[in-house]
C-alpha cells in the first residue's frame, strides 16, 4: 500500500448541500429556509444561551459572594501526624505523598502546630503555622520553607 492508495472509510464523507443555486436543483429560492422569520434571516442564529426571549437560565439564578481565583489552597498536615513517622529525618510533600497520608497536595503543604514533636527532624514544607516551626525549633529540629 502506498500513500497515493489511501483513502477515507466508505460513507465518512459527505459533499456539502449547494443551497440556492436555482429551483430546478430542490434547493433554491429560498434555501431550505422556510419563508421569513428569525432563522430565516442572516445572522438569525442565537447564542447557545438564548432561549427565544425568556430570561436565561444563568440570568435567572440568584449569584452570591465573592469567589476569590487566586486563593491559594493548601494540604494541611499536624505535627501529630509527623511525629507517627518513625526512621524518617526529612520530611517532605514527596514522602508524605508516598506514604499515604496526604492525598493530594492542591497547592502546597502546610503544617500546622496540633500534637507535639519529641525528636529533631527537618521538615520541608511551603508554610508552616508559628507554633509549628516554634515546636520543630524547640525539638532541635529545622522547619525549611520550600
Amino acid at each position: 500500500m502506498r500513500i497515493e492508495d489511501l483513502r477515507p472509510a466508505e460513507g465518512s464523507r459527505r459533499r456539502d448541500k449547494r443551497v440556492g443555486r436555482g429551483t430546478g436543483s430542490g434547493h433554491g429560492k429560498t434555501a431550505c429556509k422556510g419563508h421569513k422569520g428569525q432563522r430565516a434571516r442572516s445572522g438569525g442564529a442565537k447564542g447557545p444561551g438564548f432561549e427565544g426571549g425568556q430570561m436565561p437560565l444563568q440570568r435567572r439564578l440568584p449569584k452570591r459572594g465573592f469567589k476569590n481565583r487566586f486563593k491559594v489552597e493548601y494540604a494541611i498536615i499536624n505535627l501529630k501526624d509527623i511525629n507517627r513517622l518513625n526512621g524518617l529525618d526529612i520530611i517532605t510533600p514527596d514522602v508524605l505523598v508516598e506514604k499515604g497520608i496526604v492525598k493530594d497536595l492542591k497547592d502546597g503543604l502546610k503544617v500546622l502546630g496540633e500534637g507535639e514533636i519529641n525528636r529533631p527532624i527537618t521538615v520541608r514544607a511551603n508554610a508552616f503555622s508559628a507554633s509549628a516551626s516554634h515546636k520543630i525549633a524547640a525539638a532541635g529540629g529545622k522547619a525549611e520553607i520550600i
